[in-house]
């Protein structure tokens, strides 16, 4: 605590100038704490005779939570230092345990599934020969995309195995390995974004693709709208935060033919530039708001 006042931390790469950081720290200001930025590559956990310390940043033992926004492009040297503000007794919203599982997209499908959540069928391939027996099983055409990736990057439509592009190819003599999707074309589709908080659904959007594409992206051209959920839709929502041990989330959904809901994939950093624009939602204020909640409810133990 400064002054009696909470200090949050943002673990990310970016400046105060990214639109997430910016909002969260005139949130922050707004309810009277301070939100700083923690660059994971400025701040170096270690030990001291079995106590766990940080070095480089000397406020940083000070901070009260920290908020994991990393991204997809993470790497794994910055992982230990989420475990690290946990063990120094700071409010970690987004556990590294969750982390890990939202950041690789086949161990998200597989917690979905666990919690008996709906997916997509699926393939986890890690060889070129894998393609073929993914293509079968999922049809004359499938979505081949990256394990860790944003804004759509990697994401390519594929019919047969050899028109795997580079960048795949790649992931795959890497060994991270590559997801393989049924295609669900994008005729009859709708996709959401929900941000979940906590355990509510505190803004939805519907993303229509670009003309020509089948990918709902808004960093692709995908144009927002904003969208009032189902209590079916903001409750998987939610539930699929939870499969995963997020507290804060950006669940994608697909709403296919017959009514079918199925989950896509859950992002632990999730932008909400898009939402906040087209509902109007004070999504970083609510999201201060919980940490600001935990921090009281952990002093409270």
């Amino acid at each position: 605590m400064t002054g009696g006042k909470a200090l949050i931390g943002i673990v990310s790469v970016r400046g105060k100038d990214y639109h997430p950081t910016r909002r969260l720290i005139e949130a922050g200001s707004v309810r009277g704490c301070t939100v700083v930025v923690v660059n994971p590559y400025s701040v170096w956990p270690g030990f001291e005779k079995n106590r766990p310390v940080l070095l480089g940043r000397p406020e940083a033992e000070e901070l009260d939570a920290v908020l994991p926004r990393q991204g997809a492009e993470i790497r794994d040297c910055c992982l230990p230092l989420l475990e690290h503000f946990g063990q120094t007794g700071v409010v970690v919203i987004n556990s590294l345990e969750a982390v890990l599982k939202a950041r690789n997209k086949f161990f998200t499908l597989q917690a979905l599934a666990r919690a008996g959540l709906p997916v997509a069928s699926t393939v986890f391939v890690n060889r070129k020969e894998g393609l073929e027996d993914a293509l079968r099983f999922l049809g004359a055409k499938a979505v081949a995309k990256p394990v860790s990736g944003r804004r759509g990057d990697g994401i390519t439509l594929l019919e047969r195995a050899d028109q795997l592009p580079s960048a795949l190819v790649a992931e795959l003599d890497s060994g991270r390995g590559v997801v393989v999707q049924e295609y669900i074309p994008p005729a009859g589709r709708r996709d959401l974004r929900v941000f979940v908080v906590g355990t509510g659904a505190v803004a939805a959007m519907e993303l229509v693709p670009a003309a020509g594409d089948f990918r709902a992206n808004f960093g692709l051209g995908g144009r927002p709208r904003s969208v009032e959920l189902s209590r079916e839709q903001a409750d998987l929502a939610v539930a699929a935060a939870g499969a995963l041990g997020l507290e804060v989330a950006g669940v994608d959904m697909m709403l296919v033919s017959g009514g079918r809901l199925v989950v896509g994939e859950v992002n632990y950093s999730p932008g909400f530039e898009a939402l906040e624009g087209v509902n109007g939602r004070d999504i970083a204020g609510a999201i201060v708001d919980y940490a600001l909640e935990t921090i009281e409810q952990r002093k409270r133990i």
